[in-house]
């Protein structure tokens, strides 16, 4: 799926919505209802979803310091003195009016409306049926990740599905719950239409199996642990297995492999420039901006012998399997980096910037496991939790694990989410859905009853004249 990536101009055609939140008035734009005639316009709003994917909102900083800062694992890095405004999101003193909660949920929501603009367009478009029900069947998945990031983030959003009739899009929040069944039903929808797999020139198009495996971790939050084993138990029977090489998962090599259930395909060409994931997070002065590095408390949760560590946290002064030697001795740039993040030199595109073929692994085999070890643990099925917990240790070069009750499982599972899915953007997440994050974030500032989401952006809750309403303690 290389080939599908839209320029800005084109994606201004899913543009239409009236306020700001859900728009940004560009240019030279083509209105909706001139543009969704042929099949190949349909292919083209469909391809501007993907380029969502790896966009700057979702992929390089606003995602990073909502999903990452806050947790325990990932801090600032780069200069002291740059972006220092992303302190706020370690220290939990962001405020409503900050421009970074707000630049996310502008994003995503941008996001959500070029789903609904192939969700309503699409199916007026006179054009071969089998291709256009896949096509509304990916935007439902794709519509239904937005959502999923808009809830964790935010609690509660308003439920756009489709275009209103109406043009009225300044409509109340629904509920947790509410934004979690409308998910399910779009996954659940979608699942039911899209392939297993595609051709090589499609890859990276959401598949079956990636609406299943991101169903299954909705049925995880929701604590619905049958509907979540028994969903990723149909993941799990789909062919997919772990990388046996921990580190060749992450480098160019390894994209779309065995363990690849959800990723964003990434490029460099004049025409797109590539994604900025590895960028942000490459080491300072020598392949990227050095923001978004691990901590030392993230080193320490790793056990002895976890070949995981040495590859998930990226050292100065260390010689990197593919050769290049990381710098040493500069105050400014720090001393740890993301490794998962890490593209050999000898691999990178001249015409953009470092790394910007680095796909983005959103969902891997490896959670499906752990997911359906959760699932079971909590359902009394120990030994089945064993099992699956047991399979990505293995991987991980460690002895299975001595937790044989369900408290000590629970706690074993939690922990090997932990390292196993580092530096990837769930740690936050995962301590609010577990209940740890007033113990294990206190010390930063978390506030229990407030700190669990993000506040919704001031500036929307004006133009919405009231009509949306603020979360607690903001």
């Amino acid at each position: 799926m290389k080939k599908i990536f839209l320029s800005i101009a084109l994606v201004a055609v899913l543009a239409g919505c009236k306020d700001d939140y859900l728009d940004v008035e560009q240019p030279n734009r083509i209105k909706a209802n001139a543009f969704f005639t042929t099949q190949d316009d349909a292919l083209q709003a469909t391809s501007a979803i993907y380029s969502a994917l790896r966009s700057w909102e979702n992929s390089a900083f606003p995602a990073q310091y909502v999903f990452g800062v806050p947790a325990d694992d990932v801090e600032k890095g780069s200069n002291p003195g740059d972006a220092s405004f992303i302190n706020a999101y370690d220290q939990f003193t962001y405020t409503a009016s900050d421009s970074g909660v707000e630049g996310y949920w502008i994003g995503q929501w941008q996001f959500v409306n070029r789903c609904n603009q192939v969700i309503t367009n699409v199916p007026n478009i006179n054009m071969d049926a089998t291709l256009k029900n896949r096509l509304v069947a990916e935007a439902k998945m794709l519509r239904a990740y937005f959502y999923f990031n808009l809830v964790r983030i935010y609690g509660g959003v308003p439920i756009f599905d489709g275009l209103p009739a109406d043009g009225n899009y300044n409509i109340p929040r629904n509920s947790v719950d509410e934004v979690y069944n409308f998910i399910i039903s779009d996954l659940s929808s979608a699942a039911a239409v899209l392939p297993q797999s595609y051709g090589a020139e499609d890859l990276g198009r959401v598949t079956k199996g990636g609406a299943l495996g991101l169903l299954s971790k909705v049925y995880l939050y929701k604590k619905d642990w049958q509907k979540a084993y028994d969903t990723s138990n149909q993941v799990m029977a789909m062919g997919y297995s772990l990388d046996p090489d921990f580190n060749h998962l992450f480098r160019p090599a390894g994209e779309f492999g065995s363990e690849s259930v959800f990723e964003v395909n990434c490029q460099c060409s004049a025409q797109y420039g590539g994604s900025q994931y590895a960028e942000v997070q490459g080491v300072r002065n020598q392949f990227g901006w050095g923001f978004f590095t691990p901590t030392t408390a993230l080193e320490s949760a790793f056990e002895p012998g976890d070949i995981r560590k040495e590859l998930t946290l990226l050292r100065e002064g260390e010689t990197t399997l593919e050769g290049d030697v990381i710098h040493k001795g500069d105050p400014q740039a720090g001393n740890m980096w993301n490794q998962k993040a890490y593209v050999p030199q000898s691999l990178n595109n001249s015409s953009c910037g470092y790394g910007s073929i680095q796909n983005i692994r959103i969902l891997r085999f490896a959670e499906i496991l752990l997911i359906n070890a959760e699932a079971a643990n909590e359902l009394g099925n120990t030994a089945v939790a064993i099992t699956n917990l047991n399979k990505v240790r293995t991987r991980a070069g460690l002895a299975g694990t001595t937790a044989t009750t369900q408290a000590a499982l629970r706690t074993a599972i939690w922990k090997e989410r932990r390292v196993e899915l580092a530096m990837e953007g769930d740690r936050f997440v995962d301590l609010v859905r577990t209940g740890q994050a007033a113990t294990v974030l206190a010390s930063y500032g978390f506030t229990a009853g407030k700190n669990e989401v993000f506040p919704i952006p001031l500036n929307s809750i004006n133009q919405s004249n009231g009509i949306l309403t603020q979360n607690p303690g903001y």
